[in-house]
């Protein structure tokens, strides 16, 4: 069943202290429960699509740098950033050393370079992918995921937990009132942080002036197990609910759950191509990406994709449409070029 949620309840919800879901019988967005995880991927039923790279390695994270083509990959033991040449599949990759895992890369708003922090070492490193050199921030509380919003960056921090504002490198506000951030998706100028434990959405703006720590914005639940996800050229947050096998979606300002689309197969990893409104989706319980087109008033199925096992992570090239899939079983990274 297809169907579109139009919450009428839930921009009073969203500024209530109480809050709930749009759905009827759900915990409270104060509850704590495990955050969910990718479902563990059967053996493939059939071949991946497009090319394979072996790489020896589990796959944490991966972006792709739309001006220089190039794709980042992270991996562990060691931990280490590849950078893949997309017009050169067959190169050797260039290696970046890190100094802990990375399990989120984002784009920082300038051609070439990318985000990647390390929790372990409470570093967030800013990584230029042609040269491979690496700057840090010292960023306090084990940042797991940043993004760049109105010109300052948002840090998610797994440690203490909460969120943390970067203005010129500095620290500027922080806010403690998370359980597990573990996404941070800029829409337009508001960020919307998405907390896995209480698999809420709170939304914040990072240039609000109004002192330390930085005021919080609405939450919403989002579902009951959200994991990941992403923001839309329509200024919406798209999320995986992994443990009820939804994608929604979310307007950012004001917080309402304007869609909620059924996606059997525990959707995880989610990107977005906004050259051609695809978001797409892996379903680690199968094996598969599914590409859909989402400009409209609901999910439309478009492509739907075999995958290499355990399709933890994916990523997307605007320019080409390439889809990206990473492996969470070290069963290399995939890229399908043509799809149509």
């Amino acid at each position: 069943m297809a169907s579109t949620v139009s919450c009428t309840v839930a921009l009073i919800t969203a500024l209530a202290s109480a809050l709930t879901g749009c759905g009827q019988g759900g915990p409270k967005i104060t509850d704590q429960a495990p955050a969910a995880t990718p479902a563990v991927s059967p053996p493939p039923a059939s071949p991946p699509a497009g090319t394979v790279l072996p790489i020896g390695a589990k796959i944490s994270a991966a972006a792709v740098d739309e001006a220089t083509g190039t794709l980042a990959i992270a991996v562990s033991d060691p931990d280490r950033l590849l950078l893949i040449n997309l017009a050169a599949l067959d190169a050797q990759p260039h290696t970046v050393r890190l100094p802990g895992r990375v399990e989120q890369l984002d784009q920082t708003g300038v051609d070439g370079q990318l985000l990647a922090p390390v929790a372990s070492a409470g570093q967030l490193l800013t990584v230029d992918v042609i040269s491979g050199q690496t700057r840090s921030v010292d960023v306090e509380g084990g940042p797991v995921a940043a993004a760049v919003v109105a010109g300052r960056t948002v840090v998610a921090l797994a440690s203490r937990p909460g969120v943390a504002v970067l203005d010129g490198g500095r620290v500027r506000h922080t806010q403690d009132q998370f359980v597990g951030p573990a996404v941070v998706v800029a829409a337009g100028a508001t960020a919307a942080v998405l907390d896995r434990m209480r698999t809420a959405l709170t939304v914040l703006d990072p240039a609000d002036a109004g002192g330390d720590p930085v005021k919080l914005g609405p939450s919403l639940r989002a579902g009951n197990g959200a994991t990941n996800a992403v923001g839309d050229r329509f200024g919406r947050v798209l999320v995986t609910d992994t443990r009820d096998g939804e994608l929604l979606a979310f307007s950012a300002d004001p917080l309402i759950m304007r869609q909620r689309f059924p996606t059997p197969g525990a959707p995880y990893a989610i990107a977005y191509d906004p050259a051609r409104d695809l978001a797409w989706v892996t379903l680690t319980e199968r094996n598969e990406v599914v590409g859909f087109h989402v400009a409209g008033g609901e999910p439309v199925e478009r492509y739907r994709l075999a995958t290499v096992r355990q399709p933890n992570v994916v990523a997307v090239d605007p320019r080409s449409g390439a889809v990206i899939i990473g492996s969470g079983t070290g069963d290399g990274v995939q890229v399908v070029e043509k799809y149509e």
